[in-house]
């Protein structure tokens, strides 16, 4: 199949059934390969012609897709669908959209190389709150003037206005801009949901890798939702009291919302309550809370017990940490930043005063921690766009940086996904000033680079 290339984007337009036995006669890695010789910068598919599709068919041409990203830094994907289909994908990919879904062939220009520049008005919302800051971010790397609708109902007044946007942008979906593996809460919670018969399983579907890095980034209060739990047995019941206990050395708390013992033994509560699990009947009586928040160790970072030594693959990737963080920073804030030291040793901060944090791990083929700490003014600056307008309200700024540093972590996947190194990412974690951050890396050696902004100084800390 030959693809419509056109200012840098090549599309391929199949026709009719996408199943298992169709899919590779549509497209072959040949024709993908002709398509990049042409200086295509972005390869999609088509579906406005695709009558039906099925989990088999998206499978041959997400495999190319993967093949064509490892070797080539640019955007893969499908275009020209409509709220059905994008529903379908997401339920066949759920938390693994390695590709990039633009509604139609006008939004994924305002990505491409071939269109920046342009300036637009446009209107977006993404029920993903880290989509909605990649979007944005993206959109306004390329020229654009990005309005970000933090809610569906003011996404759909806003779209109300006639002739107001350019462009208006829902159902559509960057990806390898970081994962989705648990939501992240004010007050630094992360939130598991669980669900029907929770038996010996949990130990296969719960990703404990995941869990253990976000102890290791600073993250301390964990939250099951528990609501749709039907019943656990012996096997589960063993599991979260082994959980509870290897969380403790952090000085971690993990907490049951919802959960009903009509068909769970009461002394199963008893023995999770022994081994330090606390339950609550709604989410909002400890979200809701800040006083007990901060009493289950939300704002708090207690320093891990092994200290890991910096390792030759880690360093010499630096590089790629830095680029990713300081591109999108001198994109948020129109500023260049100037290098001013960097060393080997212990994070030294000489002035705490107007700081706050965020730090963010990975883990895979390599493993570390990325901790950033902002001037207050930088990081307001910075997140202006996300927010929409200008505020001093720290907890909103704390919020939006978090999105921030997540996108900086997704971009340091795929530039280390094209090194061949596979790695995932934590949720991000922030810190109201750096006695916190402190905590997390007391003791730990890393690679401090200091970066100033405007004369403002950034400080850039990788260590494992």
């Amino acid at each position: 199949m030959r693809a419509v290339i056109r200012e840098g984007i090549g599309v391929f337009h199949p026709q009719g059934f996408l199943d298992g036995s169709s899919g590779s006669s549509f497209l072959s890695i040949e024709d993908i390969d002709a398509t990049l010789k042409s200086n295509a910068s972005m390869i999609l598919v088509s579906l406005k012609k695709v009558i039906f599709f099925n989990r088999n068919g998206l499978d041959t041409f997400v495999k190319m897709f993967q093949k064509v990203r490892s070797k080539n830094h640019i955007i893969v994907g499908f275009c020209d669908y409509d709220k059905k289909k994008y529903d379908a994908f997401k339920k066949f990919y759920d938390g693994d959209l390695s590709f990039s879904l633009f509604k139609t062939q006008q939004i994924a220009s305002l990505f491409a190389d071939g269109f920046k520049g342009k300036n637009k008005n446009i209107l977006l919302y993404s029920e993903d709150k880290s989509q909605r800051a990649a979007l944005a971010i993206e959109l306004h790397n390329n020229g654009h003037n990005p309005i970000v609708a933090q809610t569906k109902e003011e996404f759909l007044q806003k779209a109300k206005v006639e002739n107001a946007y350019d462009v208006i942008i829902e159902d559509t979906y960057l990806g390898q801009m970081g994962q989705k593996v648990a939501t992240r809460v004010t007050g630094n919670a992360i939130i598991y949901t669980v669900s029907s018969f929770l038996d010996a399983e949990i130990g296969n579907t719960f990703n404990i890798a995941y869990h253990n890095n976000s102890l290791h980034v600073g993250f301390r209060l964990f939250i099951f939702d528990a609501y749709k739990v039907v019943s656990m047995n012996i096997h589960a019941l063993n599991f979260f009291s082994k959980l509870a206990s290897s969380s403790a050395e952090y000085n971690a708390t993990i907490c049951f919302v919802g959960m009903s013992f009509d068909k769970t033994p009461l002394s199963f509560k008893e023995t999770l309550e022994d081994a330090g699990i606390m339950f609550f009947e709604q989410m909002d009586d400890i979200l809701q809370n800040k006083e007990l928040l901060d009493e289950l160790g939300a704002s708090s970072a207690a320093a891990t017990k092994n200290k890991r030594a910096l390792n030759k693959v880690l360093v010499t990737e630096l590089p790629r940490f830095i680029d990713a963080t300081v591109a999108t920073i001198e994109m948020m804030t129109n500023s260049k930043a100037i290098k001013d030291a960097a060393k080997v040793d212990k994070i030294e901060i000489t002035d705490k005063d107007g700081k706050i944090a965020s730090s963010i791990g990975f883990y895979g083929d390599i493993d570390g921690m990325v901790m950033l700490v902002f001037p207050l003014g930088i990081a307001k600056k910075a997140c202006e766009l996300l927010i929409g307008e200008s505020t001093d309200d720290k907890e909103m700024i704390l919020d939006t940086l978090a999105e921030l540093v997540n996108i900086v972590g997704g971009k340091v996947k795929t530039l280390l996904a094209d090194e061949h190194i596979s790695v995932d990412i934590t949720l991000p974690r922030t810190y109201h000033n750096v006695e916190g951050l402190l905590e997390v890396a007391k003791g730990k050696k890393g690679v401090q680079v200091d970066l100033s902004f405007d004369n403002d100084k950034f400080l850039f800390f990788l260590t494992r």
